[in-house]
């Protein structure tokens, strides 16, 4: 599914800092990983590396055998999905919930010009926001940045899977959740 080998990444091109050495990784279909470390061990860059943010100093990046070590960032995105440690990342505050779920639906396709929402939408968005259980359904119209950290970061998860994606990246995505 997703394979990493030797991945190597330096911050201030020529110092001896690593931030990541020799990294493999192999991960089947199915399989959940968990990355744990203290606070700057390269967690996040590791993270951000396979979506594309940070280029490889050295090494490779394989999903299902297509090297996308080269890959823009936003080529990358329509495999991915991705909820960050910060839930105010992920969603875009002065948009309307309805038009943040819209675009996480549309990630990776081409989008012409025509209407952005459909009713059939709009109703499967409000399904999906009432198993959050937040009330999120009476409130689609509302700019996502009035939401609460943990609305958001429930918002964030939703729009990561709203399409199935390869491979799903989550960065301390619970810290904002209520336990509940």
């Amino acid at each position: 599914m997703i394979k990493l080998e030797n991945i190597n990444k330096t911050y201030n091109n020529g110092s001896p800092l690593h931030v990541l050495k020799g990294i493999d990784l192999d991960v089947e279909k199915g399989e959940l990983v968990s990355i744990m470390g203290a606070s700057g061990s390269g967690k996040s860059t590791l993270l951000n590396m396979i979506a594309g943010v940070y280029p490889l100093d050295s090494g490779t990046i394989e999903l299902d055998g297509e090297d996308i070590s080269r890959l823009s960032e936003p080529k990358r995105a329509k495999y991915l999905g991705r909820v960050f440690q910060d839930p105010m990342r992920g969603t875009a505050a002065d948009m309307q919930i309805e038009e943040n779920l819209a675009l996480a639906k549309r990630r990776g396709q081409r989008r012409g010009l025509r209407w952005g929402i459909t009713k059939d939408e709009r109703a499967e968005y409000a399904e999906l926001l009432k198993r959050l259980d937040l009330g999120l359904e009476t409130r689609m119209q509302a700019k996502v940045g009035l939401l609460s950290g943990g609305q958001r970061q429930a918002l964030t998860l939703l729009m990561a899977t709203l399409t199935n994606p390869r491979v799903l990246l989550l960065d301390e995505h619970t810290a904002a959740l209520d336990p509940k």
